[in-house]
């Protein structure tokens, strides 16, 4: 096993990581529960760094923002989100300056941390922009998309400065260009998922898979996927008509069968052609997540988006994500990785043989 010199910048990056996945599954339980404007302030709580519990403190807050009353139940759920990713970026900060104390051995490593750092300042603005701008659906689903990438780089950067996962062989690269092509179908049904959320068409549709008792409803492309919303209206509930939610939610089910269909073959070419096990035991797991991930899905709608489940829908999709992403780093680990599993499946096969 080859010694890691960057453990504590990978321990850094797997806690991040984890971080990251926890603001994400935050912000979804934060949007799901229709507490995205629970503080109408940012980056405090009726101007203050908690929320108001003291009756002197509620006076103060509604003499400054008399039309919204303190609700504590939605206000707790946005600042504890704040909060945890206000640590993030702190372990991000942290990242970019190990990566310039270790640029000379970090490499590509390097040059993602300083990424994520300009990453993790726009997706504060995000968040900023989604109680200013009132819940404006391109800011939000942006700001999920943000979450989602930043989880995405961590757990690169956490693959890469480790040892959690085993490269495949070098033999594989011709799966490279198709592995790519799953994590941007995959990149895509987020976008649709976090579009369908943030326009409140998740449960427009309440037979599956139907819409309407048929698979091609009326449709208003335009009003649906129009991003250039106005600036100054709440959009708290949604302002779309229930044709345009529907053309959304209908996008977002074909999106979830291309999605499936194409991880399906995918996943079982991998199990079933003979390639080294290092890759069907990732494979395998990916296709365990996709069931998971269509259940919860179909779940949703039986259940009118209960909230656990609608929150564990969101988990899952980062979890599908980085799992992909996994699947992809496996043919693309460093090559003293590659010379290792290749003498190590050598080994195996003439200890087998013999």
């Amino acid at each position: 096993m080859v010694k890691n010199k960057n453990s504590t910048f990978h321990r850094i990056a797997f806690l991040a990581t984890i971080l990251a996945f926890t603001v994400v599954i935050l912000g979804a339980y934060t949007r799901l529960k229709g507490a995205g404007l629970g503080c109408p302030d940012w980056p405090g709580c009726y101007g203050q760094l908690s929320v108001p519990k003291t009756a002197n403190a509620i006076a103060l807050a509604q003499k400054l923002y008399p039309n919204q009353p303190v609700e504590a139940t939605k206000a707790w759920p946005e600042m504890v989100h704040r909060y945890f990713a206000g640590t993030l970026v702190l372990l991000i900060v942290t990242l970019t300056i190990l990566g310039i104390v270790k640029r000379k051995t970090m490499r590509q490593s390097y040059k993602v941390t300083w990424v994520l750092l300009g990453c993790i300042v726009f997706q504060a603005l995000l968040g900023m922009w989604t109680v200013t701008l009132k819940l404006h659906p391109l800011v939000v689903m942006g700001h999920l998309l943000g979450g989602m990438t930043i989880a995405s780089l961590l757990w690169w950067l956490t693959l890469r400065s480790g040892n959690l996962v085993t490269s495949a062989n070098h033999t594989l690269n011709y799966l490279k260009p198709f592995l790519a092509v799953g994590i941007g179908i995959v990149a895509i049904q987020i976008f649709l998922g976090g579009w369908t959320s943030a326009n409140y068409a998740s449960i427009v549709c309440p037979d599956f898979p139907f819409c309407q008792n048929s698979l091609f409803p009326k449709f208003d492309f335009a009003q649906a996927f129009n991003f250039l919303r106005p600036i100054g209206l709440n959009y708290q509930g949604g302002v779309l008509d229930a044709t345009a939610r529907v053309t959304i939610q209908m996008c977002h089910r074909y999106g979830a069968f291309i999605t499936v269909s194409y991880i399906i073959l995918l996943g079982f070419y991998i199990l079933f052609s003979g390639k080294t096990s290092v890759l069907k035991n990732t494979a395998g797991m990916v296709l365990l997540i996709l069931g998971t991930q269509v259940f919860l899905g179909i779940l949703n709608i039986a259940t009118s988006l209960y909230l656990p489940i609608a929150v564990t829908h969101n988990a899952v999709a980062l979890l599908l994500l980085l799992s992909m992403i996994t699947l992809r780093y496996q043919l693309t680990a460093p090559a003293y990785e590659r010379i290792a599993v290749a003498k190590n499946e050598a080994f195996i096969a003439g200890e087998f043989s013999s």
